[in-house]
């Protein structure tokens, strides 16, 4: 379900507030039109500070946000009042404070969020290709976990990424998962010689599921074919153009 210029799913409203945001609805101009929320882009940094604002606006999220410098690995952070002015390297944050944002920039990647039905922690995660390999899903199931949190009451949602019949990538790249593990041969499919077609959606869902995790929601959208939607770094490095990035938050209800 797309509201405005985010998409969300009706089976989270209850539990947290989460957006996985569009393109669309901000001030940045030119390649990173519209709604730009990368401060790595070539956009200026008061644009980038209008729409991240923009977006808490929409989703009604009067909380400080927290985002961190996206490394392509599997480390989570946890965020609470002491720590939250500091900046860290990562691809996951999760906290148990009520008064705080949590937020992940995607453009091809893979954003997931986590959660629990009795809104003890939320947790945002940054996948792609590396960070599946690496099976950062995993980790932040650890962490919910380990507070003793039973997993039929754990909740993932799994915003907009690349499809696979857009993700076309090497032999060599398809044997590192293969030798990772050899079941994860069914998430590529041939398509030449030279190259095959990756499903990175269907192997995080496949990962989650191996855990016992039930409650997965997908908002099953391809960033590379809308591109008046999304931001696709796969499609615009092809050009050589900047790439904007897309905001996707999550925050418990108030």
């Amino acid at each position: 379900m797309i509201t405005k210029n985010y998409f969300t799913h009706t089976k989270i409203k209850s539990f947290v507030k989460a957006g996985f945001f569009s393109r669309n609805g901000g001030v940045s101009k030119k390649e990173n039109y519209s709604l730009n929320c990368s401060l790595n882009s070539k956009d200026t940094k008061l644009n980038v500070k209008k729409n991240i604002d923009s977006c808490l606006k929409k989703l009604n999220v009067k909380k400080k946000i927290k985002l961190i410098s996206q490394i392509h690995s599997n480390k989570i952070i946890e965020i609470n009042k002491k720590n939250i002015g500091k900046k860290y390297s990562g691809d996951g944050l999760i906290t148990s404070n009520k008064q705080i944002a949590l937020g992940i920039l995607t453009a091809d990647c893979c954003p997931i969020f986590i959660f629990d039905k009795n809104k003890k922690y939320i947790c945002a995660l940054h996948s792609g290709w590396k960070g599946a390999l690496k099976n950062i899903s995993a980790k932040g199931i650890e962490y919910f976990v380990k507070q003793k949190i039973i997993k039929k009451n754990i909740v993932v949602i799994i915003g907009p990424c690349l499809s696979y019949k857009n993700f076309e990538v090497s032999k060599d790249f398809k044997s590192k998962f293969i030798s990772k593990n050899k079941k994860y041969s069914v998430f590529f499919k041939y398509k030449n010689k030279d190259k095959d077609l990756f499903d990175l959606r269907r192997l995080i869902n496949y990962q989650l599921k191996k855990l016992g995790i039930k409650n997965i929601y997908n908002i099953n959208k391809d960033t590379f074919s809308n591109k008046r939607l999304f931001f696709s770094h796969r499609r615009e490095s092809q050009k050589f153009r900047d790439t904007g990035r897309m905001l996707n938050i999550i925050a418990f209800n108030d």
